[in-house]
């Protein structure tokens, strides 16, 4: 009975003494609130004015390098105007889009970022994390935040000696975690090579999804919920209980403890709220195309292909509705907000209700009245670029 009672209280208890514990750790530095300058940098976008491409570009060749680490010839750009991307950003910088857990389940996964940069002539490209082991990708999602970050290491080692150029990091979700794993732990070797790392809604303090789920001890124990989520998981999702399991907020902690992010390294971190309105229910995300072989190709030879769709919208909402109610936190379905706030970076607390997907997969309701997933994208690195530029002046001016 008493074992019973305890299970009880540790199941209506839940994640309520762990959301939030960033802030409250003494040792953990304050952040600074960069909303405004992001807003800004946001809205001259949308009007045409793009300050990163305009800033960065210095040099007139660029070499990509694929995800494989395949090497590309150097391509000569079209003109001083242009401007390039991931791998490259600017004439001494690449950007590489660490992607989140069980992106490989959505072949969409930040493509639409992919196009809007490519038509502005940046060169983009995505480095995802998987979960599958059958697939032969750099940086699996099977293994822990400690593998991924050596993966990661030496990903960014292998992009900067074949191109001579600094990487600026992007990482969504959980690609924010292993990429912010992999410069706290490989610091002296990455210093060199690296610019910036923005985190994109990632639980960098846990997430008390994993935390519920997982959490020894609760009366979903009569029913073998872990056993029940470690089928889904690892037979239907074809992933790993550990790549979940390093977002619980014990491990999180455990982690923090002994690997913090260089002072020297400018960070933003980007965190939103997801709606829960009625509307958001009928809202549908373009996660995939599917070929359709079998019809008459189109005039340009391709076969015809029909998107492929998930109501992510209405997942997130559910998610972000129950957190609410149960923990009274904002999140974005997935990651409460103030677990996403990096400590020591510079942190952007849109006011626009966005859920864990909608930078990375679109939407088939995007309101062209609001900024579009890129665009937040390029606010993010224009910011973060600001950032380190700010950061260089103070260090130098100690210095002197």
């Amino acid at each position: 009975m008493l074992r019973l009672i305890e299970r009880a209280r540790s199941t209506v208890r839940g994640s309520a003494n762990d959301i939030g514990w960033l802030k409250r750790a003494p040792e953990m530095p304050s952040v600074e609130d960069g909303t405004g300058r992001f807003t800004e940098i946001l809205e001259n976008i949308r009007h045409g004015l793009h300050k990163l491409p305009s800033s960065m570009v210095k040099t007139p060749k660029y070499c990509f390098l694929n995800i494989l680490g395949n090497k590309k010839p150097c391509q000569k750009q079209r003109s001083s105007d242009s401007v390039f991307l991931c791998c490259l950003i600017a004439y001494f910088q690449q950007l590489s889009y660490l992607a989140g857990l069980f992106s490989n389940h959505g072949p969409l996964y930040f493509v639409s970022t992919k196009t809007s940069f490519s038509k502005m002539g940046l060169t983009c490209h995505i480095a995802k994390i998987h979960s599958e082991s059958t697939l032969n990708i750099t940086i699996t999602n099977q293994a822990s935040v400690e593998k991924n970050a050596k993966e990661i290491k030496d990903y960014i080692e292998e992009i900067y000696w074949g191109s001579g150029k600094r990487v600026l990091l992007l990482g969504h979700s959980k690609g924010g975690v292993d990429a912010a794993a992999a410069l706290s732990m490989y610091w002296s070797d990455l210093k060199d090579k690296v610019t910036g790392l923005a985190l994109a809604q990632s639980p960098y303090g846990g997430s008390p999804i994993a935390s519920d789920i997982l959490r020894e001890g609760q009366l979903g124990d009569y029913v073998n919920l872990r056993k029940l989520m470690e089928i889904l998981i690892c037979k239907v999702l074809k992933g790993d209980m550990q790549a979940m399991e390093d977002l619980t907020y014990k491990r999180r902690k455990e982690f923090l403890q002994k690997h913090h992010l260089p002072k020297e390294l400018p960070v933003v971190s980007f965190h939103t709220e997801a709606s829960i309105s009625p509307a958001v229910l009928a809202t549908l995300s373009r996660v995939a195309h599917a070929e359709l072989p079998m019809m008459a190709p189109l005039s340009d030879g391709q076969h015809a292909r029909l998107p492929v769709v998930m109501p992510l919208g209405a997942a997130m909402a559910a998610c972000a509705q129950l957190l609410l109610v149960r923990y009274k936190e904002q999140s974005d379905g997935l990651v409460a907000r103030c677990d996403a706030e990096v400590p020591g970076s510079i942190v952007v607390r849109p006011k626009r209700k966005l859920d864990h997907a909608w930078m990375v997969y679109s939407s088939l309701r995007d309101d062209p009245s609001e900024a579009d997933a890129a665009q937040v994208c390029e606010a993010l690195l224009t910011l973060l670029v600001e950032v380190g530029q700010k950061k260089r002046h103070e260090l130098s001016m100690k210095d002197e």
